[in-house]
């Protein structure tokens, strides 16, 4: 998505589940001297040289929408918007992505497919996100267990089941758990992973967001596509040995079913 040269891509999360670092890192990536990077934050959290930041000021005036107006002017090639709250912010941030921008941005919803009804609630057009959404990607942290005394424990069938579903991946034979050394301060964890869901919008799925889209639908479509929902992407982290079924459970919204 991040070579297309023009369009809206989305990280979704709650607060502190990593969706400035993975901006950051993202817009590093891109950031080449030829390439001009342009923030509008709230506030700047990591000051790069290789981008050109703003901060909002709501004293005077400035905000997400006259930030980005104001960017427009000094011809950028990506815009990195810090969160879109509401219809006038995403309603410059769609001009942006028309007039040949790319923009990246963050939305605070459940999961991927959500940011769809959420920017039809915002009250964006259907069709200016079928034409400039490229596609949206939700992400949570879990913990992951320490190198130095994590130990082999089993999962019933039911807790992975449940973890997996609606797919249905072998059981691993083991999985690990937290035990506490000096190396962790005793908390059995160290260091944190993030776990991920990309929901991509194909041409299948742009024909259904629709100003009354159905939900369930668009999820079961993405899901058809390959699209592996966040408690799936935990339970690959599981089997692997990384983190528990408890972090997974714990941060992964649950699949609701159509």
């Amino acid at each position: 998505m991040i070579r297309q040269p023009n369009g809206i891509i989305l990280v979704t999360g709650p607060t502190g589940s990593g969706k400035t670092t993975t901006l950051y890192s993202t817009l590093k990536q891109l950031a080449k001297p030829e390439v001009n990077v342009c923030t509008v934050e709230d506030p700047i959290e990591l000051v790069e040289p290789t981008f050109n930041q703003m901060q909002v000021q709501h004293n005077i005036g400035l905000d997400f929408a006259s930030g980005v107006r104001t960017l427009l002017r000094q011809d950028p090639d990506i815009i990195m918007i810090g969160e879109i709250r509401d219809h006038e912010t995403a309603d410059i941030a769609i001009q942006a992505a028309l007039t040949g921008h790319l923009v990246i941005s963050t939305l605070h919803t459940n999961d991927a497919p959500t940011a769809v009804t959420r920017l039809l609630d915002i009250g964006l057009p259907s069709y200016l996100i079928q034409s400039t959404i490229l596609g949206v990607m939700a992400q949570r942290l879990v913990r992951t267990l320490c190198p130095h005394c994590k130990e082999p424990t089993d999962i019933d069938e039911d807790t992975w089941a449940e973890m997996v579903r609606p797919w249905k991946p072998n059981k691993p034979v083991k999985v690990y758990k937290p035990v506490g050394c000096l190396e962790c301060r005793n908390t059995g964890y160290k260091g944190r992973i993030g776990i991920y869901e990309m929901f991509t919008f194909s041409p299948e799925i742009k024909h259904m967001i629709t100003a009354n889209a159905d939900l369930p639908k668009l999820r079961q479509q993405a899901i058809k596509e390959g699209m592996r929902p966040l408690r799936l992407s935990g339970a690959q982290k599981v089997a692997n040995g990384i983190t528990t079924v408890e972090e997974v459970l714990r941060v992964a919204p649950p699949p609701i079913d159509s």
